[in-house]
């Protein structure tokens, strides 16, 4: 048996048959397979094997013993099988004792009902260990098949707090002092328990890189005994780090494959380069320029937070010009097209949602990541309006630059990890968004072309960043169309009404 693909047809196994698979270390039912298919699990617990997943009687195969091939880097796994069925016997006690002395699993439980399997599994000491549930898909292109069951999962730190309670916020200085405790506390945990790595001189690009590598690491160290020595002298409250680690195996497995994700900085450069440019002057092109520098730095090798904070900055220029069409309109100046601020409401609907997936896949969890991408985005909304005021046309183009510079990055994040990310199930948030059943505000951003010509299909992870890859080449194209200031922007929707 071969490695597994995002779309492995695997053959079954026989009930009593041994063999030996070589399987990824990635977490079970991440895997969006046809019927018959194989799911596997982290070492952490057992595999799975199921055969015949739409019946109610199918042959369970559980993971006796794993070794680890050090050649390949992948994970061996000797399974044994039971065939089971629902109204049958369970495993007889000859059947179980060799699985237990295997040190394997034993099947207790196994649920069909036409749309569904539920697979439920018992360690020797009779706990739960796993549970499986696998839905039924059908599709024109690949027919009828099963994939793992989407989970819920969301890690923002942001998502905790502001994702519930009223929908009309208090007052200014309740909500000032709520999120300055929150950010304390986390600014000190990020002190106190933030993984620092050795540097490797080897591994940094010129002085920059260097400088700002041993800056960052001695003043977090002169930080942190700084706050022990408080809380041994000054009464400073203790803190102790927060973990979500074992609370959900699905889920623990899910944030282990996440840190498998990478981002090469010189092959997005690469690929800016291989494009035709975008054209700008240089006063606009240099900051843009500094800014990518920045982002290479600051977010080498965590692109799920490079990408967080793009999303973060990425919504302000929306907001910066709806305000300033509103201000225009209220001072009596112009009017004229006021349906361009639907359209950029519709922008900022879309990235509000990159951003939210962004939060979910924990983009946000680092104090400093936050620090630094709020910050950027306050300052980057004014500077924006200030160019809104002295030229719409310029304020458009450096949005350009930025979406532009967004395609690029996505396109190569999905290029370099398709095989995992098709292994991953897609945010809950994404699914939400693009499976909604209203989805008027996002077909309105898209001023390219007419309603309801782009319907992502979302199974995985990697149909959500080939959605929003997709998504950013559309507001590239709404931010090309404003800077025709002869020529009108008008929503798709309106646009089919007068068609």
């Amino acid at each position: 048996m071969g490695n597994l693909g995002a779309m492995t047809c695997l053959t079954p196994v026989s009930s009593s048959s041994h063999f030996f698979a070589h399987m990824p270390a990635i977490a079970k039912a991440h895997y969006c397979i046809k019927n018959p298919v194989a799911v596997t699990k982290l070492p952490s617990v057992p595999f799975l094997l199921l055969s015949n997943p739409g019946s109610t009687t199918g042959c369970f195969n559980f993971v006796t013993s794993t070794s680890r091939d050090s050649s390949s880097s992948r994970q061996i796994a000797k399974v044994s099988c039971f065939a089971a069925q629902k109204d049958s016997p369970s495993p007889t006690i000859e059947e179980e004792q060799e699985a237990q002395e295997q040190g394997g699993r034993r099947f207790t439980e196994s649920q069909g009902n036409g749309s569904s399997v539920t697979v439920k599994i018992l360690g020797p000491d009779g706990n739960g260990v796993a549970e499986l549930e696998m839905e039924r898909t059908r599709s024109e292109s690949n027919g009828e098949g099963f994939r793992p069951k989407r989970i819920a999962f969301d890690y923002g730190f942001q998502a905790k707090f502001i994702s519930t309670g009223p929908y009309v916020p208090r007052n200014v200085f309740r909500l000032a002092f709520e999120n300055f405790g929150r950010e304390w506390r986390a600014l000190r945990r990020f002190i106190l328990f933030g993984e620092l790595k050795r540097i490797d001189p080897a591994q940094l690009n010129g002085p920059i890189e260097f400088v700002t590598a041993y800056t960052g690491r001695g003043f977090r160290l002169l930080l942190r005994g700084l706050d022990k020595f408080l809380t041994l002298y000054d009464g400073l409250t203790e803190l102790q780090p927060l973990s979500a680690k074992g609370e959900n195996i699905e889920q623990d497995d899910l944030r282990e494959a996440l840190k498998n994700l990478k981002l090469s900085n010189e092959a997005v450069s690469a690929r800016e380069n291989n494009r035709p440019p975008v054209e700008a002057p240089w006063w606009i092109r240099a900051p843009y320029i500094l800014l990518c520098a920045m982002l290479d730095i600051i977010f080498k090798d965590r692109p799920i937070q490079r990408f967080w904070f793009l999303e973060t900055v990425a919504r302000m220029p929306y907001f910066s010009y709806i305000s300033m069409l509103h201000l225009y309109e209220t001072l009596g100046w112009w009017r004229a097209g006021a349906e361009v601020r639907r359209v950029h409401f519709a922008e900022e609907w879309n990235e509000m949602h990159h951003l939210k997936i962004m939060e979910s896949l924990g983009g946000d969890l680092e104090w400093a990541d936050r620090f630094f991408g709020q910050h950027a985005a306050f300052f980057y909304y004014w500077i924006l309006n200030l160019m809104f005021l002295i030229s719409p046309k310029v304020a458009y183009n450096f949005s350009e630059l930025i979406e532009m510079h967004a395609v690029d990055t996505y396109g190569e994040f999905v290029d370099e990890n398709e095989e995992l990310l098709k292994k991953l199930p897609p945010s809950p948030v994404a699914v939400r968004y693009y499976e909604n059943e209203d989805l008027y505000l996002y077909d309105e951003f898209q001023t390219s072309q007419m309603p309801e010509t782009r319907r992502p299909k979302i199974d995985s992870l990697y149909d959500v960043f080939v959605a929003i890859c997709g998504d950013e080449g559309e507001h590239v194209k709404t931010m090309v169309a404003c800077q025709q200031l002869d020529i009108p922007v008008r929503s798709p929707h309106d646009r089919k009404k007068k068609a």
